[in-house]
């Protein structure tokens, strides 16, 4: 299944690629908006892209390369967007003129057996990095207490506490190693009822986990703090969220930027997908895309 880019009008628009600037796409994929990100900024762009799964920046490196050789340089690498400002150093790239940030995971992550979905048994690992502790190494670790905060923090769950003790109980009696065995546990831990079965009771589960394995939320508080670090004047910064925790970290940094009078608002409020957009990719349903360009 080939990723579909969400809001990929929208983001060539605000972004306004031009030839000669020097843009970066924090989380490359599977290149669905670097591919025309690229073809915008010939001739003599430069162009990186990172993302922190070395298995896709492979995938993706001779693809991008071979795009255009009328860019003046296009550098692909593993790497953690919240280490730009290092990054761009190593790279010599100095000041960017853009940034783009999409939160979702590629759907490649998905087919790749690492336990991003409760929709087929396989190992709960959870990991974009090799680096990460895998997701049922990092479960078995953690108390009750802590599991329960991980769960209301992250996934907003309001059955945190029933789950958190479902789960310690389930692990005296084996470890859980999979996601099918996590989403069973999550099942018999909620009401029948539960969320009037508008989504899957492990949604939640899943998402604070994956959250908290990859330190997702701290990432992101660290690039929002480089901003005006690594931009260039004029230059603009657009984040795509899927939830309400990362969208309201966005929201209320790029607020205090534009009150200290550091960058305007591009989106007052954040655009969504359009009607069309969301019945041909479900997933682009949830997302929000805010955007500040640096005075």
């Amino acid at each position: 299944m080939a990723h579909v880019p969400v809001l990929l009008n929208e983001v060539l628009e605000i972004l306004e690629p031009k030839s000669g600037k020097i843009f970066v796409d924090g989380t490359v994929g599977g290149g669905g908006h670097a591919v025309p990100i690229i073809e915008r900024l010939a001739p003599g762009g430069t162009f990186l892209g990172i993302d922190w799964d070395e298995e896709l920046v492979k995938n993706l490196e001779s693809r991008i390369k071979n795009l255009t050789p009328r860019l003046k340089r296009i550098v692909v690498k593993a790497g953690n967007y919240a280490d730009l400002p290092e990054i761009l150093e190593e790279e010599h790239l100095g000041k960017i003129d853009g940034l783009l940030v999409d939160l979702g995971f590629a759907s490649e992550q998905l087919e790749r057996g690492k336990g991003f979905s409760f929709m087929k048994n396989e190992p709960l690992i959870m990991t974009y990095s090799k680096d990460t502790s895998p997701a049922y190494q990092v479960l078995n670790q953690l108390n009750r207490t802590e599991l329960e905060r991980i769960l209301r923090d992250y996934g907003e769950e309001r059955y945190a506490a029933r789950i958190a003790e479902a789960i310690r109980e389930r692990e005296k009696k084996s470890l859980i190693r999979t996601t099918g065995e996590l989403a069973e546990v999550v099942r018999q831990a909620v009401p029948n009822s539960y969320e009037r079965g508008r989504i899957n009771p492990a949604t939640r589960t899943f998402m604070a986990l994956r959250i908290y394995v990859n330190d997702e939320l701290e990432n992101l508080k660290k690039l929002l703090r480089q901003i005006s670090e690594i931009m260039n004047s004029g230059g603009r910064v657009a984040i795509i969220s899927f939830h309400s925790l990362e969208d309201r970290l966005v929201k209320n940094h790029f607020r205090d930027l534009a009150k200290e009078g550091k960058v305007h608002l591009l989106t007052k409020k954040p655009i969504t997908s359009t009607e069309e957009e969301a019945r041909a990719n479900p997933r682009s349903r949830s997302a929000k895309l805010r955007a500040i360009e640096i005075i």
